[in-house]
């Protein structure tokens, strides 16, 4: 880890303005907001981040999860993931929410963690955290070793050939099928973001992997109101039970309506490149019984343009096993 400076922003206009002296929006830059620092103090360890100064928020007042008058849930962007998976209103209402945020990581980083650095987590991709390897997404234009090397847990959908690592977080994943928007405070003013637009696909550029630019502080998250008809799951499958990154998942929110799916969301993680909503899923169910065989052409729909390394071709099956389960159990009576 290299020498840095610490500074306190006391509100959002200074922590954007001292954000705004970053070189660059992603890899490079030299000014990094930090509010728990589950993932940042890691990487700047491994020299992956190197940030000459570190902007602290933590006294920012965004750390409430409240209902808006047209029903919306506000969240800030620093409610600790904890807080975010007990609250009541979450639990209610976007239950998906609460089992994805539950299912990651350990009880003493979700402590810690916050709802903006869940959304801004890095790749666990081997070779991105490796700064001895060649890495497209640390340093662009020196190749991708996964592809060659060890890639059974990395990304089937919306790789390239520059990079096939996976976005590891859960909470993106519910976020996702939630239909999420993202607020944004900058130097050219404030901007909400869809989630299906915030996260960019690798192409060419891997090292981007957001839409912020510098100085962009992600200041809260909407969601729609509640559906209370709605039944709603996250299936997490990975190595082993506790605390380990998906090898696949899905975020199932599903109404019933005469015995057919009236509304359905369908989202992946541990798949792509960034969370997956599959809209190809979500065409083949909408209107149609809820039953095995429309699970079976959902699930295969969804893999259709899934594109295996190596190793990872598993993967394929296992993702479409993981949707007909998440299907079953979100469509399931009582």
């Amino acid at each position: 880890m290299e020498a840095f400076k610490f500074t306190k922003a006391a509100d959002v206009p200074q922590a954007v303005m001292a954000g705004s002296q970053s070189s660059t929006a992603q890899q490079g830059a030299t000014v990094r907001f930090i509010a728990g620092g589950t993932t940042l103090l890691d990487l700047m360890k491994l020299d992956v981040e190197r940030p000459a100064t570190l902007v602290d928020i933590n006294r920012l007042p965004l750390d409430k999860v409240e209902q808006l008058p047209d029903g919306r849930l506000k969240v800030g962007a620093l409610v600790r993931n904890s807080d975010l998976a007990h609250h009541p209103l979450v639990q209610a209402g976007y239950s998906v929410l609460s089992q994805a945020l539950l299912a990651g990581a350990s009880a003493q980083l979700r402590n810690m963690a916050t709802t903006g650095g869940n959304l801004l987590q890095r790749t666990r991709c081997m070779y991105f955290r490796n700064d001895a390897m060649p890495c497209n997404k640390r340093e662009p234009g020196t190749g991708c070793s996964a592809i060659e090397g060890e890639n059974r847990s990395l990304a089937i959908l919306g790789a390239s050939r520059d990079c096939i690592a996976t976005n590891p977080s859960d909470m993106n994943v519910a976020l996702t099928a939630l239909e999420a928007v993202i607020h944004i405070q900058g130097v050219k003013g404030e901007r909400d973001v869809p989630i299906g637009e915030f996260f960019l696909l690798p192409g060419s550029t891997p090292q981007r992997e957001n839409v912020l630019e510098p100085g962009d502080l992600i200041t809260y998250i909407t969601l729609l109101p509640a559906r209370p008809k709605s039944k709603q799951v996250y299936l997490k499958l990975r190595d082993r039970a506790s605390y380990e990154f998906a090898l696949s998942s899905a975020a199932v929110v599903a109404e019933i309506a005469d015995g057919k799916l009236a509304f359905v969301r369908v989202a992946l993680g541990g798949v792509g490149t960034k969370p997956w909503r599959s809209y190809e899923a979500e065409r083949a169910l909408l209107d149609k019984p809820a039953d095995a065989v429309i699970f079976h052409r959902a699930a295969d729909a969804a893999l259709h343009e899934a594109r295996a390394q190596s190793q990872n071709g598993y993967k394929i099956e296992l993702t479409k096993r993981c949707i007909k389960h998440a299907l079953t159990l979100a469509t399931a009576t009582a």
